[in-house]
């Protein structure tokens, strides 16, 4: 339930506030005076897209902020989670529009985006103005209309024949498309296909022409290799002349007088660290001299796979790498011209078994939507007779359509108004006051359907009179007896039946304009309904009118 919305700086309001209570709430005021502006204010609250335009002129920024008390947490939990929102006993939503064109959503303090603001706010409040009208006059909307009447079970098998509808059109245009490239692209599949085998026969590892190369030249210079190696271990340790049996005789002399001076120490020191890396070098140089023997079998061995390799590398790349590189691109190519791995016959299989799939749920989501229409049905029914169309019948018809994301079956709603006349669409035979009190019927069904706390209706009676506008006052407060209504009219029986009104009006000097709201009071109440029975000359009779109008909403 929405308990406060303050808005500031949005078109001509400079800054307002107001507070809710359960029950029925009404707007009024002049035309022009801002009442649909708060509406406007309500919607972008709740996600709907914005524009510079809203911003009061002169103002850096418009704000939108509203606090609801959660009457339902089972249908929010899991979307706060889903969010990392935390979810308690109440909702602070805020919205700012910049003068850059940006927007600022946040919720209980978080930023979030447009999109999950707008999922939030279709929980919150349901806001119903001539453009549902117009969407009620366009057949192709009515399937979705129905759709959410339905239950948490009928959305869920819904959302499963989407999934598989969604899998179904993806694979037959993979489908399509594998055909297609193997018509047009024949050439050149057949080309990559002679390229791929080619280099995956070759069976290259990354580098592998480097370390080829590089063990080719140690085979070849393995003559000079050998005698320099035997040298430098000669120059280290022979019988005749050793190095390394020099240095061990300076560090045993260095470390007899070590102890005489920190200088010797410090020399000696580094004599014993030279003499230990020596030896090591020398026993490393022997071991590798001991097992240094010439391959004349792996020379040709790698002089072979180097040509090899020389020869794939000047067809398809620069180095081995470079052809790996070309190999994964081809093999990306070959599979989108392919399908992806898949052979046309296993694609086929598949397709086939979506299909049949996407048949079995389909027909299962005709079924529960044809047992949901009869529920309507008999709902708008209802409904029609509180409003004075006892007579009209409502019906739900269906006809075979082609498979969509809705289902295979299109749907329009029918109405016969008056006794006696063939139901025909809906768009064909309904009047403006006979549309405002359908779609006043539907939105009392789907309330208590859906759950919702909070309802706006927007000017919602517009073209009724008489005893037809005082049925729809009774139907808008009862739906506000189980939770929220706000209501814009300029009906009197409408405003009188309401628990609250706020009136809405534009002050203006010659410099600006802005709206001010203020609850009325009982006698405050009195005299707007009087000026709208009888004009800005009220009399004592529309005076005496409207408190009879007033009293009838206390009874």
């Amino acid at each position: 339930m929405l308990l406060e919305i303050s808005i500031k700086n949005f078109a001509i309001i400079e800054a307002i506030s107001l507070n809710f209570e359960k029950g029925m709430t009404v707007l009024t005021g002049e035309t022009g005076a801002g009442k649909s502006i708060v509406i406007d204010a309500m919607n972008l609250m709740l996600g709907a897209r914005a524009t510079t335009d809203v911003i009061r002129h002169g103002a850096p920024k418009a704000e939108i902020e509203g606090l609801f008390s959660v009457e339902n947490r089972r249908l929010l939990q899991e979307l706060f989670e889903e969010q990392g929102l935390e979810l308690g006993d109440e909702i602070i939503i805020r919205r700012e529009i910049l003068q850059n064109g940006r927007s600022i959503s946040r919720v209980n303090g978080q930023m979030i985006n447009l999109s999950v603001l707008r999922t939030i706010g279709q929980h919150l409040v349901d806001i119903h103005g001539q453009h549902d009208q117009e969407e009620l006059m366009r057949p192709q909307l009515h399937i979705q209309m129905l759709d959410e009447f339905g239950d948490a079970a009928f959305l869920e098998l819904k959302q499963a024949y989407q999934t598989s509808f969604d899998a179904y059109r993806k694979m037959r245009k993979q489908v399509l498309e594998v055909k297609k490239n193997q018509q047009e692209h024949k050439s050149r599949i057949e080309m990559l296909e002679f390229q791929m085998a080619e280099i995956e026969a070759a069976n290259l590892q990354a580098g592998e022409d480097l370390a080829l190369n590089q063990e080719r030249d140690k085979l070849l210079n393995h003559k000079n290799i050998a005698d320099t190696l035997t040298n430098a271990y000669t120059m280290l340790d022979n019988e005749e002349f050793s190095s390394l049996a020099n240095v061990r005789s300076a560090m045993n002399d260095m470390e007899s007088v070590e102890e005489f001076d920190p200088e010797y120490r410090e020399i000696s020191s580094s004599l014993s660290e030279t003499y230990y890396v020596l030896e090591d070098i020398t026993k490393r140089l022997e071991d590798i001299i001991e097992d240094l023997d010439f391959d004349g079998n792996r020379l040709m061995q790698v002089e072979n796979r180097l040509d090899l390799l020389n020869t794939i590398t000047r067809k398809y790349g620069g180095t081995v790498d470079d052809v790996l590189l070309y190999f994964a691109k081809i093999t990306d190519e070959y599979n989108l011209l392919t399908g992806n791995n898949l052979s046309s016959e296993d694609m086929e299989a598949e397709l086939k078994k979506l299909e049949v799939n996407l048949v079995d749920l389909a027909g299962q989501l005709a079924s529960a939507r044809h047992d949901l229409a009869q529920q309507l049905e008999a709902e708008i029914k209802q409904e029609l007779q509180d409003l004075y169309m006892e007579k009209a019948q409502f019906q739900v018809r269906f006809s075979k359509g082609k498979f969509s994301r809705e289902g295979n079956e299109t749907v329009e709603f029918y109405i016969s108004t008056n006794p006696g006349e063939d139901l025909k669409p809906l768009v064909k035979v309904a009047s403006g006051g006979e549309l405002s009190r359908l779609m006043l019927a539907i939105k009392s069904a789907f309330s208590r359907k859906e759950g919702k706390t909070s309802i706006v209706f927007d000017e919602v009676d517009t073209g009724v009179s008489g005893r037809v506008a005082q049925a729809i006052a009774q139907k808008i407060h009862k739906i506000g007896q189980h939770g929220q209504v706000l209501a814009i009219s300029h009906l009197p029986q409408v405003i009188a039946i309401a628990d609250y009104q706020f009136f809405i009006e534009k002050i203006s000097d010659e410099h600006s304009t802005v709206s001010t709201v203020r609850l009325l009071t009982l006698e405050e109440r009195v005299e707007e309904v009087a000026k709208m029975l009888a004009g800005e000359n009220v009399t004592e009779a529309a005076l005496t009118q409207a408190r009879e109008l007033l009293q009838t909403r206390e009874k």
